[in-house]
């Protein structure tokens, strides 16, 4: 069974720290992928090779040779406009790659890369030369076409959450009616019933991350509520 069959119907828990979190570090986030695999997680989505390594690590399958669960990698950067991007190139898909990751995922929100390289060459190069399944990270239906047509083998609204408060499901409705390869929900997913919902709207796997790996949002999230009620009464 293939990594994005053992995903399929399950649960993606991304193991993902700021830098301003007591638990940014290699060590903290192996802890949290062993969490989410005890708690019956399918796979793990992971930032920066030393993460991903530590979780390959601590997650290794028989004579560690290839972890337990497929691990989802990623590569964040800036560019010199200080634009946020999400494995750009083909030497940080190789480092993801190298440290661990069976999948990875790329921000297709843009043809061009950084370095100037285009994205169908990115995909084509992780595919042959690394042997990666490429998910496409994208914020719109048209730039979800063109990952297909690239070549992605998986893609996620990653990026199609900005100004909104809970999951964009009419954009996943439109994906997983148009697309041929599986779409993965991913974004502001906090509640089991937004998760099942997605799976009601034919996503293969439903990604998430603050809700489960994020304590200082999810006491936020509580203390807003307080005060809320509070401001109310």
């Amino acid at each position: 069974m293939n990594s994005v069959q053992r995903i399929h119907n399950g649960l993606v828990v991304s193991c993902q720290a700021w830098p301003d979190s007591p638990l940014h570090g290699p060590v903290y986030m192996a802890a949290m992928a062993q969490a989410a695999e005890k708690g019956g997680a399918a796979g793990i989505r992971a930032n920066g090779v030393e993460d991903i390594a530590a979780i390959a690590a601590a997650i290794a399958g028989p004579l560690h040779r290839r972890p337990r669960l497929p691990i989802i990698g990623i590569q964040k950067s800036h560019d010199e406009a200080g634009q946020l991007w999400i494995t750009a190139t083909f030497e940080e898909a190789a480092a993801v790659a190298r440290a661990g990751a069976d999948i990875v995922a790329v921000d297709s929100r843009r043809e061009e890369r950084p370095d100037g390289t285009r994205l169908g060459d990115l995909f084509l190069r992780a595919r042959e030369e690394l042997g990666l399944v490429i998910m496409a990270d994208i914020a719109t239906f048209d730039e979800a076409l063109r990952a297909q047509d690239l070549g992605a083998d998986l893609v996620a609204p990653t990026f199609a959450i900005h100004g909104r408060g809970t999951p964009d499901f009419d954009l996943l409705r439109q994906l997983t009616q148009n697309l041929s390869v599986p779409v993965l929900a991913e974004g502001l997913y906090w509640t089991p019933s937004q998760v099942c919902k997605a799976f009601e709207l034919g996503a293969h796997t439903v990604v998430v991350g603050t809700a489960i790996t994020r304590p200082d949002d999810i006491t936020l999230r509580f203390v807003d509520a307080i005060r809320a009620y509070f401001s109310a009464t």
